[in-house]
C-alpha cells in the first residue's frame, strides 16, 4: 500500500531527462519480435536486448546518466568509486572512459572472470573483496574519501534508476511502432534500479501493461517485501548462478516504486534459468547471462498462463562466462 504523501525519487520527467543525456552515446537497442518462436510458445514474445548494450548489459545507461549529472554539476569531477558483482562495474568503468574519470571498482573475489576482466580492461582499478565477510560498501566508503571521488551505487539513486528508465521509454517507442500494447512487462531485478526505471516510463505510457520483477530463488526480496508492505531482507542462504541478482532487499529509494508500479514478482530456479539460457541460444540468437535470463525464465515457466497475450521480456545482460554458457547448452531445448 502507497504511503500517503509519499513522493517517490524518480518520475517520468527523469527518465526523459537521462534521455537526452544519453543520446547518441548509449546504443538504443532493439526490441526484437520472433513470430516463429511465438507461435509454438502460444504467446507473443518480444525481447528487449540489452546484451546489445556498451559494456553487454543494461548498466551501462545508468552509470553514464550519474557521471554526465555529476560533470554537468561540477566540471572539475575527475573521479568515481563503484561496487558492483560485475555488470555495474562495467558500466562505470566504460562510462568512466569515455567520459574522463578515475575509476575504482570493490568487485567480489567470485565475480566472473569475464566481468572482471572486462572491467580491468575499461581502464578500471579493481579492489577484490570477500562477499561474505567483507561490507563492499565500507570499502568504497574508504576509497571514497583518500580519492575524493564520488560513489555511483548500483541502484540507489535517482540518477542511475532514471538512466536505467530509458530502456523503459525505448519500448514504449518501439512497441507503438509495431502498433502493440504489451499486456506485460518483465525484467530481472536485484535491487531494482532497472525494473523501478522501467516502470515509470511504461506505466506513463501504458497504464494497464502489468509490470513484472523477475528474482532467484532464495533471492525473493522483493516478493516478499512487496507483500509485507516494506522492505525485507534475504536469509543466508545457498548462492544463486545469477551473480548479478543477489542484493540483500529491495532499494529504500527504488522499493517505493515498485510498490506503487509492480503486479508483482517471480522466482525462478537456477534449473530454470539455464533453461531460458538455452533457449535463447537456440531460438533467439542472443547469449544471455544468467541474471539477465531471469525475465525469461519466468515468462517460460508462466507459459500456460500467457496464451494470446503480447510479453515484453528484458534480456538485461550478456556477460556469461563460456563454462556457464556451456552449462546451459548441453542441457538441450527447452521447447522439446
Amino acid at each position: 500500500m502507497d504511503q500517503p504523501g509519499e513522493k517517490l525519487a524518480v518520475g517520468i520527467d527523469d527518465v526523459r531527462a537521462a534521455a537526452e543525456r544519453l543520446k547518441g552515446r548509449a546504443v538504443v537497442t532493439p526490441l526484437l519480435d520472433y513470430p516463429l518462436v511465438s507461435e509454438r510458445l502460444g504467446f507473443r514474445l518480444l525481447i528487449k536486448a540489452e546484451t546489445l548494450q556498451i559494456t553487454g548489459s543494461f548498466k551501462f545507461r545508468g552509470a553514464s546518466n550519474r557521471l554526465l549529472a555529476a560533470k554537468a554539476a561540477d566540471p572539475t569531477a575527475r573521479a568515481v568509486v563503484a561496487f558492483s558483482s560485475g555488470n555495474h562495474a562495467q558500466g562505470v568503468a566504460a562510462a568512466a572512459k569515455l567520459f574522463g574519470f578515475k575509476a575504482t571498482i570493490v568487485m567480489p573475489s567470485d565475480a566472473p572472470a569475464i566481468k572482471v576482466a572486462n572491467t580491468k580492461g575499461y581502464g578500471a582499478e579493481v579492489v577484490l573483496y570477500q562477499r561474505h565477510t567483507e561490507d563492499r560498501e565500507a570499502i568504497a566508503r574508504k576509497i571514497a574519501e583518500e580519492d575524493g571521488a564520488l560513489i555511483v551505487p548500483p541502484y540507489d539513486d535517482p540518477f542511475i534508476i532514471a538512466g536505467q528508465g530509458t530502456a523503459g521509454l525505448e519500448i514504449v517507442a518501439q512497441a507503438k511502432a509495431l502498433s502493440v500494447t504489451p499486456d506485460m512487462v518483465i525484467a530481472p531485478c536485484s535491487g531494482g534500479g532497472l525494473i523501478g526505471g522501467v516502470a515509470t516510463a511504461v506505466k506513463d505510457a501504458f497504464p494497464n501493461t502489468a509490470i513484472y520483477a523477475a528474482e532467484p530463488a532464495g533471492y525473493d526480496d522483493l516478493s516478499r517485501s512487496l507483500a509485507a508492505g516494506e522492505r525485507v531482507a534475504n536469509k543466508p542462504t545457498a548462492p544463486s548462478i545469477c551473480d548479478a541478482l543477489m542484493a540483500q532487499m529491495p532499494g529504500a529509494l527504488t522499493f517505493p516504486i515498485h510498490r506503487k508500479l509492480l503486479a508483482g514478482s517471480k522466482a525462478v530456479s537456477d534449473d530454470a534459468v539455464l533453461d531460458a539460457m538455452s533457449f535463447a541460444q537456440r531460438h533467439l540468437k542472443l547469449v544471455v547471462e544468467p541474471g539477465g535470463a531471469a525475465g525469461l525464465a519466468a515468462v517460460l515457466a508462466m507459459r500456460g498462463e500467457l496464451k494470446g497475450k503480447t510479453v515484453v521480456v528484458i534480456c538485461s545482460g550478456g556477460n556469461a562466462d563460456p563454462d556457464m554458457i556451456k552449462r546451459a547448452a548441453d542441457r538441450g531445448d527447452p521447447l522439446l
